[in-house]
């Protein structure tokens, strides 16, 4: 990416990867770790290991692993670079020592012209929404009863009856049209003329997680079409991504690691000035997996709260399926038909919705009751294929299995056989067959690479002494020559920064491995050597056998006779190790 490394070193040394953790995750100490529930799936018991001296975290129940610009992206959103430049920020470390990329460059100020761009116009909107020209919008917000703090904390504002209102001022602050076109401020019509994509509405900014305005949605205040008006995708912002009110909740909902998730701008406003702070809501679509996932990383259950009306229902029915193939908890509130959350609290307050969160149904027992009242048996088990196959963790399907079975009256030993599939026939592979040994070789080759680099990456004062020993020679695969390689050549804290997910998996999983290992350190370093000696013989004779047929075969018989006596030499070498160890 053109990064000078050691830029990136000096950021991760100024900050503590436990404190960064902190901000999204309850931590306690552990034997010189710190441990908690993990934020990227759903669990009960933490298994969620942050180790600040060596520089990284990783959960035994997921596999997620990273270092503190991983785990800052993956918590916000962001790509590597967008995190770096936070952190980089935040640990006072200038990143103008790296390479020019005239495209990340390009891209990086078209994003800051945006985020700038929309901070403006969330001002602009606000400040309107407070003068005359804003009385409309004010007497909307007097009758749906949200209160100045509830307003000032979500940034609400209006955007006039005006065709070029925020288009001028955005000129008069250096902008022009075509980059707030780009933005999704304006829109542009066939002729290519450019005007406000918001008038006469009343402004819901849309932050990003860390509190950014990124778009806004905007609901008509007089008549007229669309009610709901939501910014288009832009270089900052894609639908289906985000949650409304996400910045403003996920503090309560790190806490209580729970969510409730509904439909409308005002009804999430109305909660939290209920007092339910940890509620968000979609943003103009059908809820989709990228908003689960994003939801997923604060908490580790999601209550849906949807009008209890066919169309309700329906949407009910659909997320819930789709959160629990996540692996995250579900129950859904349904709200009496014609009511939403804001008639709800209005007309019985706090204590009325909870109430009605009272008689809310588990996730899966709601999706099989509707099912049950609505599908046929052939539908019911095509829903089941289809949602066992959605599940993000194939050990999620012993757990529903059961459920599906008593919910929907399936027969258990038909449900399972329709997953099992030709497993059984494929099994019994010739014995014959030389790909199937091939294959096979492999396997045992990645095994024992794994085992000679799992020892190099818990025992790093080692390393020396292992290349000395020639382990190049005789690791099988490219991926283990490639990473043993990059292990010598780079140190440990900037090299795991460097590795692919599966490498850093690996690297993650055997330095924990030397807090547990009860084998003295001593023992398997010399079990380390003799493998290794031994194959680097094998290697050696296999080598010499080769070369001896090829002198035989071209009729060099004093090449031959030297081979010969060095395959001698080296089986006597190979013996007197045996009988050493012996």
């Amino acid at each position: 990416m053109g990064m000078d490394s050691g830029v990136i070193q000096e950021i991760k040394a100024r900050l503590d990867l436990a404190d960064i953790v902190r901000r999204y995750v309850e931590l306690r100490p552990v034997s010189g770790r710190f441990m908690g529930v993990c934020p990227f799936h759903h669990e009960t018991k933490p298994s969620f290991s942050v180790h600040p001296e060596q520089g990284f975290y990783y959960c035994f129940g997921c596999q997620a692993t990273g270092d503190v610009i991983d785990f800052y992206a993956r918590m916000n959103g962001l790509d590597f670079r967008e995190a770096l430049e936070a952190l980089a920020a935040e640990a006072g470390v200038e990143l103008t020592r790296h390479e020019a990329d005239p495209a990340f460059e390009a891209r990086k100020k078209e994003r800051t012209d945006c985020l700038a761009m929309h901070s403006l116009a969330a001002d602009y909107f606000r400040r309107v929404l407070t003068g005359p020209a804003g009385e409309p919008a004010r007497e909307y917000i007097a009758r749906r009863k949200l209160v100045p703090e509830i307003v000032e904390r979500f940034g609400l504002g209006y955007s006039p009856a005006d065709w070029q209102g925020v288009q001028n001022f955005l000129r008069s602050k250096g902008y022009q049209p075509e980059v707030a076109v780009t933005a999704g401020l304006l829109s542009k019509n066939d002729s290519g003329r450019t005007y406000d994509r918001f008038r006469d509405r009343l402004i819901f900014p849309i932050s990003d997680v860390a509190g950014r305005i990124i778009a806004f949605g905007g609901r008509i205040i007089g008549d007229g079409e669309p009610k709901y008006l939501n910014s288009s995708d832009s270089p900052i912002y894609k639908k289906g991504e985000h949650l409304y009110g996400l910045a403003q909740a996920r503090p309560a909902i790190a806490r209580v690691r729970r969510a409730y998730l509904t439909e409308g701008y005002v009804d999430v406003i109305a909660l939290h000035q209920a007092g339910f702070p940890e509620s968000v809501g979609v943003l103009g679509t059908a809820l989709t997996p990228a908003q689960v996932k994003r939801l997923g990383g604060f908490c580790n259950r999601v209550d849906l709260v949807f009008d209890g009306d066919a169309a309700g229902r329906k949407a009910a029915f659909r997320s819930a399926e789709m959160i629990l193939a996540q692996g995250l908890t579900c129950r859904v509130v349904l709200l009496p038909q014609g009511e939403d959350v804001d008639d709800v609290l209005k007309t019985r307050g706090r204590e009325g919705f909870e109430a009605c969160v009272s008689e809310a149904g588990d996730g899966l027992d709601f999706c099989m009751q509707e099912l049950k009242g609505t599908g046929s048996a052939r539908e019911i088990l095509t829903w089941v294929e289809e949602f066992t196959a959605k599940l993000q963790d194939g050990s999620f399907r012993a757990y529903f299995l059961p459920r599906l079975v008593r919910g929907l009256g399936l027969d258990e030993r038909e449900l399972r056989g329709m997953f099992s599939g030709p497993q059984g026939s494929e099994r019994h592979v010739s014995r014959r067959n030389p790909a199937a040994k091939q294959a096979g070789r492999l396997e045992h080759g990645l095994a024992r690479d794994k085992s000679f680099l799992a020892f190099a990456v818990r025992h790093p004062e080692q390393r020396h002494e292992l290349d000395e020993l020639g382990l190049a020679e005789v690791l099988e695969t490219d991926w283990a020559r490639e990473l043993w390689a990059r292990m010598l050549a780079t140190p440990d804290e900037a090299l795991f920064a460097e590795l692919p997910h599966e490498d850093k998996v690996f690297w993650a999983e055997n330095s924990l491995a030397q807090d547990r290992s009860g084998q003295a350190a001593g023992e398997e370093w010399q079990d380390v050597c003799t493998t290794l000696g031994g194959l680097r013989c094998e290697t050696r004779r296999s080598n010499l056998l080769v070369a001896l047929r090829e002198a035989q075969g071209r009729g060099d018989s004093a090449e031959a006779q030297r081979l010969m006596q060095a395959l001698s030499a080296l089986n006597a070498e190979w013996q007197g190790r045996v009988d050493e160890q012996l």
